[in-house]
């Protein structure tokens, strides 16, 4: 698959983008969606959002208590302002609704860049995957963006226009004032935005090499154990330099498929500023399981993100 691809972005800008796995989640008790309503509100600040902060939704799957999204970004920082911003405006909606103050403190935000094959395969098999966890079926829940995948491309999806709408009749069914009068989204007959509207379809398909038997043979081997780990919790959690180790190893192989240990010291380098933004980790784990100097690693998540190195440069 390519994984790396070029898109013209909502705000007209063509750019290379890469794609990026967002997770929000209720902490602790806090419940997210308390009815259908706030379901499709959901889903629509999920567009909404992706276009004010310039990415472009591939799949997402919203239940009770947390979100899956996969964007394709430009760059780390785009796809983290817009999980903030999902967040930020969810927030808002639920505040206004229930009266209730503490879900923007009770949820958190995480981005974490898909930078294999393997891992886009399994993460966008993953994401509409956790409608069982809502007492759900893949091919029957709603608010996942499954049931835009391996459609008739050939029919024009039918519904209603949002760029045809009045202001407001925008705020009453978008509950948004940004302009929306270029976006090609349809709603259905039920007021909620229609997937194939506004995800890229083509992504998800080519990323399965436009076999729905490779979709579905994906999501029966799934382990969504392994991906919840992957995905979700290892991120929010400081492991023990054990584990660290182990998912510092994944990634070296993934990257220049070389054992950490055999690494040499650019290479290392060029790994630190991701895995410090996409893991709970310290400067001083870092530097125990890389081996590597505290300047070294100061030095490195300082300078900021490097490129994902392309097939033809591992080794």
């Amino acid at each position: 698959m390519k994984r790396i691809v070029t898109r013209k972005l909502p705000s007209g800008a063509v750019k290379s983008v890469q794609p990026f796995h967002i997770s929000m989640k209720g902490l602790e008790k806090a419940i997210l969606c308390r009815d259908n309503e706030d379901y499709g509100v959901m889903v629509k600040y999920i567009a909404i959002c992706a276009n004010r902060k310039d990415v472009i939704v591939i799949i997402y799957g919203v239940v009770s208590n947390h979100c899956h999204i996969a964007v394709l970004a430009s760059d780390y920082q785009d796809a983290v302002n817009f999980a903030e911003e999902l967040k930020r405006n969810y927030a808002q909606w639920f505040q206004t609704k229930y009266l209730e103050k503490r879900i923007l403190r009770d949820t958190d935000v995480q981005a974490i860049l898909l930078d294999s094959d393997w891992y886009v395969r399994n993460a966008l098999a993953y994401i509409p995957r956790n409608a069982i966890d809502n007492g759900g079926t893949v091919d029957g829940y709603k608010w996942t963006g499954f049931r835009a995948m391996f459609s008739d491309h050939t029919q024009s999806p039918k519904g209603i226009a949002v760029c045809h709408f009045t202001r407001r009749e925008q705020d009453r069914a978008m509950h948004t004032r940004d302009s929306l009068k270029n976006v090609p989204w349809l709603l259905d007959a039920d007021g909620d935005i229609m997937p194939e509207t506004f995800c890229d379809i083509d992504y998800l398909e080519q990323a399965f090499n436009g076999d729905q038997a490779f979709w579905l043979k994906t999501i029966g081997a799934l382990n969504a154990a392994d991906m919840e780990e992957r995905l979700v919790e290892a991120p929010r959690t400081l492991l023990p330099d054990s584990e660290f180790f182990k998912l510092a190893a994944d990634i070296s192989q993934r990257w220049f498929a070389t054992e950490i240990a055999q690494l040499p010291r650019e290479k290392k380098i060029r790994l630190l500023p991701f895995i410090w933004r996409s893991q709970k980790t310290t400067v001083n784990q870092l530097a125990r399981v890389l081996g590597l100097e505290r300047r070294l690693i100061e030095s490195a998540i300082k300078a900021g993100p490097r490129r994902v190195p392309g097939p033809s440069e591992q080794g």
